[in-house]
């Protein structure tokens, strides 16, 4: 317990975490819009080097000045990463980019790729970076917190804009209300295959995360106003991005409080 309260005191720090400069505008408009600049500053691009040219391959979480977490289906061995953080348009650049090495990457011991379970991980910057209005942490929710149906979170990303299409080049949000667990495990849904380590968000077949958006936050707003991550984007419909009954899936990042302690003491 002191442990959690150590780093939740670090995480906080100057700025204060998920309470961004530019505070997001939050709509109940259906599907993928452009967001408002800086407005999800913990936002990050994880890139890999592709012959000398960085790529874009998922989304992440910055959350603390030094680790960022991610999904551990996003990490590849033998590829070479770094994390951009600051950014809006991944075609420009922009003067409040921050671009960083991976110091370590620490993927969960029990992910499974073919279950899809434990789908976590968490890289540790080479250095700590500094909050910037562009650039803070996002808070942690309670460890072991059910979000309630009908929650109003919001995925954000540079992610496929519809099946089949090109990534986003503006970072984008959407309105994902949470399904509950008993909702989302229903035979006609996800059934079995979403466990309790998961949250599942949207499945109106309006909006969903698509290629691109994996890594990044489920972002849910607390009763303080701040924003928590709740979420990992893992899985969704491999029929089409927005599938009536298929929500996307996010790993359950309250399921994961003390794994999470536990690797950034160790590292």
């Amino acid at each position: 317990m002191m442990k959690f309260v150590v780093f939740a005191l670090f995480v906080a720090g100057a700025y204060g975490c998920g309470l961004p400069t530019f505070p997001p505008v939050v709509t109940r408009v259906v599907g993928g819009v452009d967001v408002r600049p800086n407005s999800w500053p913990w936002q990050i691009s994880l890139q890999y080097n592709r012959q000398g040219e960085w790529r874009h391959t998922c989304g992440g979480t910055l959350i603390s000045h030094q680790w960022v977490l991610t999904a551990a289906h996003c990490i590849s061995n033998g590829r070479e990463y770094r994390v951009a953080m600051g950014k809006h348009n991944l075609l420009e650049t922009e003067e409040a980019s921050v671009f960083m090495t991976p110091a370590t990457i620490v993927v969960h011991e029990k992910w499974n790729p073919l279950f899809i379970r434990n789908d976590i991980a968490l890289i540790k910057l080479e250095t700590p970076v500094t909050f910037t209005d562009s650039v803070m942490a996002a808070c942690l929710p309670p460890n072991g917190f059910i979000l309630p149906h009908n929650a109003p979170c919001y995925v954000t990303g540079w992610g496929r804009t519809s099946t089949g299409g090109p990534i986003a080049d503006i970072l984008q949000q959407a309105l994902l209300p949470v399904v509950d667990h008993a909702t989302c495990t229903k035979p006609d849904w996800w059934g079995p295959q979403v466990k309790d380590t998961m949250v599942c968000a949207g499945g109106d077949g309006v909006v969903s995360g698509c290629n691109g958006d994996s890594g990044g936050p489920l972002n849910c707003q607390n009763a303080d106003g701040a924003w928590e991550v709740h979420g990992i984007v893992s899985f969704g419909s491999g029929l089409s991005c927005n599938f009536p009954k298929k929500p996307t899936v996010f790993t359950r990042v309250s399921a994961y409080i003390d794994w999470m302690n536990s690797k950034m003491m160790a590292y």
